[in-house]
């Protein structure tokens, strides 16, 4: 025969298990972590690799690479052109494909599995001139493309470098002056971009 003690916790035990409601795994909120400013920032470009997810819809999980028309390939919607935008811009762009024709309220997330490899070219009086690759997803000035090269030669220009740059097929070449950007810590730094061509020209004396 059972206690006294051991009856009172019995019963408190079952008081306790009808007052309190089980809570099952799939009742727990689900918490979606979102990219950092900093991805959602990056633009996209030729040669990313990207995944693609939307949210409790598996079978629309997607790793795609950007092709060099900036386009990849989606479920339902086909081709979209991703390169050009910024993780996030795509991301809305699928998830407004998505909400025209297929789905209600997608909720669309895009990462970056691998950087594309990007390059620029230095020429002229550099000392040491050729292509030099970015690290990944990552911004180089003017004056930190001139540092990689190794600096100017003897007889370098700083005032005079040119930079071509190819924008929708099309070449534009800017007028730089390194000098003034060295010595003004308020001007703006120039951004090199993938691509980009970078000349240093020779002093005349």
């Amino acid at each position: 025969m059972k206690s006294p003690t051991k009856l009172l916790c019995a019963a408190l035990l079952a008081l306790f298990a009808l007052l309190c409601p089980k809570v099952s795994l799939s009742q727990a909120p689900t918490v979606i972590t979102a990219p950092s400013p900093q991805l959602q920032n990056y633009v996209l470009s030729p040669n990313d690799l990207v995944e693609i997810r939307v949210f409790q819809e598996d079978d629309l999980q997607t790793s795609a690479r950007v092709a060099q028309d900036g386009t990849i390939n989606f479920p339902l919607i086909g081709v979209v052109k991703v390169g050009g935008k910024t993780t996030q811009e795509a991301s809305k762009l699928i998830r407004d494909l998505l909400a025209k024709d297929y789905l209600v309220n997608p909720q669309v997330t895009i990462s970056v599995r691998e950087y594309a490899r990007r390059s620029f070219t230095i020429l002229g009086q550099v000392q040491k001139p050729g292509v030099y690759e970015f690290a990944d997803n990552q911004t180089m000035t003017l004056l930190e493309a001139i540092g990689m090269a190794g600096g100017y030669t003897r007889i370098a220009d700083p005032a005079k470098i040119t930079l071509k740059r190819s924008i929708n097929s099309r070449d534009i070449i800017y007028k730089l002056n390194a000098k003034t950007m060295a010595r003004d810590e308020a001007s703006k730094p120039f951004e090199i971009l993938p691509g980009d061509t970078v000349t240093v020209s020779e002093s005349v004396f």
